[in-house]
């Protein structure tokens, strides 16, 4: 059957191992996330937590983020928190949602870290673009990748609380 809705959803997503132990993985990622999500994002020029700085399912946050010489703010909630394993938020106002998985991979305190960005909805003048845009997602999520694994496996990340 055929949709004639007005909106798609467009994600990508890659995975990658890293040298450390999970529950590091995760303390980086999802634990202390107001304080590193600059570090790994830098389109991201400010975060905010709405929350205190707590990182707990339900808590919000506000970004604003450089996009082609455009500032776009966006708000989101944290909808996930699965100690040293899950960590989802998703945008409120604006339909986007991002995942890491943190799984064990080895023996030898590695762990798999697989990142997803979800785009929940593009209108329906974006279609003819929806490749350029499903590029430039998986591209951004690649680069998300390697940037939080540079960062845990340098000296910076042994900075961080």
């Amino acid at each position: 059957m055929l949709s004639f809705g007005t909106t798609k959803q467009v994600f990508g997503e890659a995975s990658i191992v890293i040298k450390a132990k999970t529950q590091d993985v995760f303390r980086f990622i999802a634990e202390n996330f107001f304080h590193n999500y600059q570090k790994w994002a830098p389109e991201v020029i400010e975060l905010e937590s709405l929350d205190g700085g707590k990182v707990f399912i339900g808590a919000k946050g506000r970004q604003v983020r450089e996009d082609n010489d455009a500032q776009i703010e966006s708000f989101f909630e944290i909808t996930e928190f699965s100690p040293n394993s899950l960590f989802v938020l998703k945008g409120l106002g604006r339909p986007y949602k991002q995942t890491y998985l943190i799984e064990d991979e080895g023996p030898d305190d590695q762990a798999k870290l697989t990142f997803r960005f979800d785009l929940l909805e593009i209108e329906l003048y974006m279609w003819p673009f929806e490749k350029l845009i499903r590029l430039a997602i998986e591209e951004g999520t690649e680069t998300t990748l390697e940037n939080i694994k540079n960062l845990l496996t340098s000296q910076q990340a042994k900075l961080v609380p």
